[in-house]
């Protein structure tokens, strides 16, 4: 259906001709549109990708649009954000911004602990789930509110790394840690370019400059986000080279390494092993006393080439049939939750009569998985439920229309 939006004093549809220039003057004047798909309308706001002005839906309002609209959500409780919502992710709904809780530090206190709380298959993980962000779920939220866990086939060809990142920075641009903006903390390397290289590497050197001050106190972190492009061997440890960041190598020890093969085994394998998939990280890094930029705690994500998340080579199936499709899908991301717990693959939103939830029971699955399942699936009536067994066999059909 047409979307109608209440910007200032008018009503304008997302196709009218004069819509882009009214986004630059709601963006400059910080006006809060109004998504008119529900009486009263929904609060949005302009956000600016590239040279671009879009309209964005407020953090976690999804499932205040209606079904029909384009910034709907299916219900947070058929992922690992329901958990989450109210405790270590709260919005202030004056400013829109998200303040977060995170289970990570970002100065460095005593010896490394990589990845101990980082999401991966772990009890402090679980038991932790509620209360505060690990580093994988920080990424999750952070592709989450992106948009980057959208997908329709009208954009093959036309995600690339300058989209990801604006998306990235734009998500975090909203959000808050301890009172301070998120973003203030955050390096996404810049899409590389020979031609650009002095100016750059010398954006670059003032957004990490933090890392090599040295004032009183523990020394400082800063977040960064990248995708990995190898493991170099090293005298110790190993170099993690990161695309776009040629000739700034990162520094992995023999111990931290271990850590993290064992931890994000599922994610390297499936990096390994389709040469069209790629590896993303999130980490914490600092400078040690020679200068070296050293990587403290690190998580893995495994995406497409589209950019979506998977988990298993049953979620790649279902993502290669859902890529190729006209009707928007949304990823569905596990967050904090352990790979034991259900969560959906992904969601159908613009499915009719009723959204439809996608759900993979692994082969490996106990009578608790199925039970969890059944609850989740009695739990919301206004979600349908696509299922596939893998023990069943072959991928059944997904939903159409």
């Amino acid at each position: 259906m047409p979307r109608r939006f209440h910007i200032g004093d008018g009503i304008f549809e997302d196709q009218a001709a004069d819509l882009p220039e009214r986004l630059n003057a709601a963006y400059v004047e910080k006006l809060r549109p109004l998504c008119l798909c529900r009486n009263p309308g929904i609060p949005m706001y302009v956000a600016r990708i590239g040279d671009q002005f879009v309209i964005k839906r407020m953090p976690l309002s999804g499932g205040a649009h209606d079904p029909r609209c384009e910034s709907y959500e299916s219900p947070y409780e058929l992922t690992g954000l329901g958990p989450l919502v109210g405790s270590a992710i709260q919005i202030d709904h004056a400013t829109g911004c998200a303040a977060l809780k995170l289970d990570f530090s970002l100065t460095k206190r005593g010896p490394r602990t990589l990845a101990g709380n980082s999401g991966a298959e772990s009890p402090s993980a679980v038991n932790n789930e509620s209360r505060k962000l690990s580093l994988r779920a920080l990424l999750h939220y952070l592709w989450h509110e992106g948009g980057l866990t959208e997908w329709t086939s009208l954009w093959i060809g036309r995600r690339h790394w300058w989209h990801v990142r604006s998306h990235i920075v734009e998500a975090a641009s909203t959000m808050t840690i301890r009172g301070k903006p998120l973003v203030d903390r955050l390096f996404v390397p810049e899409p590389f370019r020979a031609e650009d290289k002095t100016a750059i590497e010398q954006r670059r050197a003032m957004a990490l400059a933090g890392i090599h001050r040295r004032a009183s106190g523990p020394p400082r972190l800063m977040l960064l986000i990248g995708e990995i492009k190898e493991f170099c061997q090293a005298r110790s440890g190993r170099k993690v080279v990161i695309k776009h960041m040629p000739g700034f190598p990162l520094f992995i020890d023999d111990t931290s390494l271990k850590l993290m093969q064992r931890r994000f085994s599922p994610q390297l394998e499936l990096w390994q092993a389709n040469e069209a998939s790629r590896l993303m990280a999130i980490m914490t890094i600092g400078a040690n006393g020679s200068g070296l930029t050293m990587i403290n705690e690190i998580a893995l994500m495994t995406v497409t080439g589209e950019w979506l998340p998977v988990e298993s080579v049953y979620e790649e199936r279902v993502l290669e049939k859902l890529t190729r499709m006209r009707q928007k899908s949304v990823k569905a991301l596990r967050f904090n939750l352990p790979a034991a717990q259900p969560v959906a693959v992904a969601t159908l939103p613009e499915a009719k009569p009723k959204p439809v939830a996608l759900y993979v029971v692994p082969p490996d699955a106990g009578d608790d998985f199925e039970s969890v399942l059944a609850h989740m699936i009695d739990a919301r009536p206004d979600v349908r439920s696509w299922i596939w067994r893998i023990h069943d066999g072959d991928m059944p059909a997904l939903p159409q229309g």
